[in-house]
């Protein structure tokens, strides 16, 4: 049988700065982590609460780096980035203001080198149909609005 170890408040309050310090989580995943280890609900909420007193634990904070890393690293679009974040329980006000740390410029032009890209990799399919549903389906996928997809397929391929 195998034995899970237990945490004194304290000791699970030191982890859970460290575990926020280390990078920014939401309110959901410290929940997690909470759980995880076994902690009651009140323990769970004290050390919550503790953790957004000493500022480890900020929301509106977390999703401005998620939505600038995940723009950044991964290239995805405002529809996935706003879909991650629901589903990591983010408020509505956050998720405004975490998609106003991406300027406009920057993501178009995001958004028309990766389009480019795609369809420098797509080169070996003739069939014209194909490629369009192709490049429109990884786009997409990527979480990039439907009217620019669907601009961008008619622009690069006709």
């Amino acid at each position: 049988m195998k034995t899970h170890k237990t945490y004194s408040v304290t000791e699970a309050t030191r982890r859970m700065e460290r575990y926020c310090a280390y990078q920014e989580r939401c309110h959901k995943e410290v929940h997690q982590k909470l759980k995880e280890m076994r902690m009651i609900p009140a323990a769970v909420d004290q050390i919550i609460h503790h953790l957004l007193q000493h500022d480890f634990l900020n929301e509106s904070r977390f999703s401005r780096a998620f939505a600038r890393g995940k723009f950044n690293t991964k290239k995805w679009g405002k529809n996935r980035i706003v879909n991650e974040l629901k589903l990591r329980e983010i408020s509505k006000y956050n998720i405004t203001l975490a998609l106003k740390e991406i300027s406009e410029t920057n993501y178009r032009t995001t958004f028309d080198t990766l389009a480019q890209k795609r369809l420098t990799q797509l080169t070996s399919e003739k069939n014209l149909q194909k490629k369009r549903k192709k490049l429109a389906d990884y786009l997409l996928y990527r979480g990039w609005e439907s009217h620019l997809v669907y601009e961008k397929v008619r622009e690069l391929i006709d």
